[in-house]
């Protein structure tokens, strides 16, 4: 869980806005959405290989640049 420490008169919506990005940096908002909803394991492989078909073909555009 991020832990964020409020700074002698730092205003609330500036500690709320670190704690948030530092969340997101955790990917704990990614992990909460993606446990909403039980997931088939035949479904988590699809996600994967669509994945890994997407990172396969960005770095194959990357090198005929």
């Amino acid at each position: 869980m991020p832990f964020v420490k409020v700074r002698e008169n730092e205003p609330f919506d500036r500690a709320f806005r670190r704690f948030t990005k530092s969340c997101e940096k955790s990917g704990l908002m990614a992990e909460i959405r993606r446990r909403q909803r039980y997931e088939k394991p035949c479904e988590i492989r699809k996600r994967m290989e669509n994945a890994s078909r997407r990172k396969i073909r960005k770095m194959r555009y990357l090198e005929n640049r």
